[in-house]
């Protein structure tokens, strides 16, 4: 009998799962400014800033504070350690939803048989 797969719970909850998608889009090294991520997210401020700080506490997220000319600026971006996370989630979810060894679901009909 094979072991369910575990999935992170700092990533499951689902803000922290849209945060963590949405990051994990952009190219690797990439950043993107709090409000940006506020606004694609549809999220309050205060609400953004609770579950990034989860997200920086467990090492996935890094958040840089900056100026542009005498704005501050906070830009977010992903970790290696916060993509990895991501991409191990990602992997045991879909362990989950097709748990046969693994394998990958049929894409298409070409993979399905047509005869009754």
């Amino acid at each position: 009998m094979t072991t369910m797969p575990e999935l992170d719970p700092v990533i499951h909850a689902q803000a922290r799962l849209r945060v963590t998608a949405s990051l994990a889009s952009l190219c690797d090294g990439d950043k993107i400014t709090f409000p940006r991520l506020q606004e694609l997210l549809d999220m309050t401020a205060g609400n953004l800033s609770t579950h990034l700080r989860k997200l920086e506490d467990a090492g996935y997220v890094e958040i840089t504070k900056a100026h542009q000319r005498r704005t501050p600026v906070t830009y977010v971006e992903l970790t290696r350690q916060g993509r990895r996370a991501f991409e191990d989630y990602t992997a045991a979810l879909r362990a989950l939803l097709n748990p046969v060894n693994g394998a990958a679901a049929p894409t298409d009909d070409s993979d399905r048989s047509t005869t009754p």
